[in-house]
């Protein structure tokens, strides 16, 4: 049998094969393996398009955040729907003026759903890889995100071929693809280092059209420097998982952790090799950033099973630097196995997560502002948190110079309930939630977690509410939402 040799063409060749209506998955979980050339051509595209009058819009699907890609084709109007998360300021404000239409979902449900046909045909999938062999096995880079699944359910495939990436990353993959129901096994992850499935994801080589050659890097910035706010919440949340060890409830091998992305969760990473009761751990968790670096080459963090390597540029020539120390460490997953409900449970996962706002009854926000206005999405944050050993939820006590309070009597935008979030954290405490009833509870939140500039007020909604199992005023359980939506602060005078 001859070989198949894949005709090497321009993004923006490629990009003209897309047509108008079309669904196109792309690579990427964070901007960590996102596909980079041919949207960026599809944006060019469109706006050429548009500037003749002519219509040009995508059904865009990724395994999470992209970074550049959303930016580049929420600008050029270019999107008509998307799923299932984004972190695009650009496509945020499309979205919340309705001109976008975003389907929000946990990250583990969407292989599933698209891989089953829920969310429609998949035209094209888009993949950056490391390598692509000519019986189509992918070598993908820095991410794995929902890739196998994009490239098993396309009905054509565009690999884009970055030479940036070190193709040693294969050493990390294990791509591993769950049949549908009720042909499912459990799947024989007992470590978060136990590999379960191949190097590479595979594809049909005739589905190949093209292959674009390129060189570029991700992208990623660094992380903030933490600021005190992050630091104080980061020790609470420390000395509690120090405590439950102390106590029993966490074993002296301490347990794998999950840290979402963003600076409070960094900084908890982080700080977390300033105590030397800490034992050295493992992760299992969905994205490896910058802070777990150090704490890899320090011998505080033992391995880490992650989707993606959401690192900054340099910190990620250092892992390339050094792939003799980090690829026996570091296992690189399919999200619906990084963030599978049934393997989280099993390893006993403590779920580090922030959120928008919380409520007096322990519901956590993490998607909408006042209800309505849509900031990401829910991403991987469920996934662990109903399945969670441990699921820790943190925010600072005020946004917005204090004129945003996160504690608040009632979520606008219920994202995790009170049965499945245990723990609160601020800068000012910690609010443990387990065993506690709805009175208590409520107390606790306020008494730890709330700024002392509100706490006064949500005291007196609680002790002014009719009483029940739980004490609610509906009349005015968003006086403080409404209150900032007409005088610009949450202070109640």
């Amino acid at each position: 049998m001859s070989p198949i040799y894949f005709p090497r063409i321009s993004a923006e060749e490629a990009a003209s094969l897309i047509e108008d209506g079309q669904t196109v998955a792309f690579s990427g979980f964070t901007a960590a393996g996102s596909a980079k050339a041919v949207p960026r051509s599809l944006a060019r595209r469109a706006k050429e398009l548009h500037s003749k009058g002519q219509p040009f819009k995508l059904n865009v699907l990724t395994g999470a955040s992209t970074g550049k890609l959303d930016d580049l084709l929420a600008e050029a109007d270019a999107v008509a729907w998307r799923a299932p998360y984004q972190s695009s300021r650009i496509m945020r404000k499309m979205i919340n003026e309705q001109k976008i239409e975003f389907t929000d979902m946990h990250l583990s449900h969407l292989p599933q759903a698209v891989m089953n046909g829920f969310l429609g045909d998949v035209n094209w999938a888009v993949i950056e890889a490391a390598e692509v062999t000519s019986d189509g096995r992918i070598y993908l880079p820095t991410s794995i995100g929902a890739s196998p699944t994009f490239l098993k359910t396309a009905e054509r495939v565009i690999i884009e071929l970055n030479r940036y990436h070190s193709v040693r990353l294969s050493e990390m993959a294990d791509i591993a693809i769950q049949p549908p129901p009720p042909r499912r096994s459990p799947i024989p992850i007992y470590h978060p280092m136990n590999k379960i499935g191949l190097p590479y994801a595979s594809v049909d080589p005739k589905k190949i059209v093209a292959v674009i050659d390129h060189d570029e890097p991700d992208g990623i910035p660094p992380m903030d420097t933490p600021d005190e706010t992050s630091r104080r919440i980061a020790h609470q949340v420390v000395d509690f998982l120090l405590n439950e060890m102390r106590a029993g409830r966490i074993p002296p091998e301490f347990l794998p952790l999950q840290a979402g992305v963003g600076n409070i969760a960094n900084a908890v990473m982080s700080f977390l090799s300033d105590d030397p009761d800490v034992p050295a751990f493992y992760m299992y968790t969905e994205v490896f950033q910058d802070s777990l670096i150090d704490l890899m080459e320090k011998g505080h963090l033992l391995g880490a099973s992650t989707c993606s390597l959401t690192v900054s540029d340099d910190n990620l020539q250092r892992i390339y630097s050094n792939m003799d120390f980090f690829t026996p460490r570091i296992v690189l997953r399919p999200q619906e196995m990084s963030n599978n409900p049934g393997v989280i449970r099993r390893l006993g996962v403590i779920a580090l997560n922030t959120a928008l706002e919380f409520d007096l009854n322990g519901h956590a926000n993490s998607t909408h502002i006042c209800g309505k206005d849509l900031v990401n999405g829910i991403g991987g944050s469920g996934d662990f948190t109903r399945n969670a050993y441990l699921s820790i939820f943190m925010a600072p006590s005020v946004v917005k110079n204090g004129t945003i309070s996160t504690v608040v009597p009632m979520v606008t935008h219920p994202d995790h309930s009170e049965h499945s979030v245990q723990v609160l954290v601020t800068e000012h405490g910690l609010a443990d939630l387990r065993s506690l009833g709805p009175k208590e509870k409520a107390k606790t939140i306020i008494d730890k977690c709330a700024h002392p500039d509100y706490r006064d007020y949500l005291h007196r909604y609680v002790s002014g509410s009719p009483s029940g199992h739980i004490s609610q005023n509906l009349r005015d359980a968003f006086e403080m939402h409404i209150n900032l939506l007409e005088k610009g602060t949450m202070k109640i005078n």
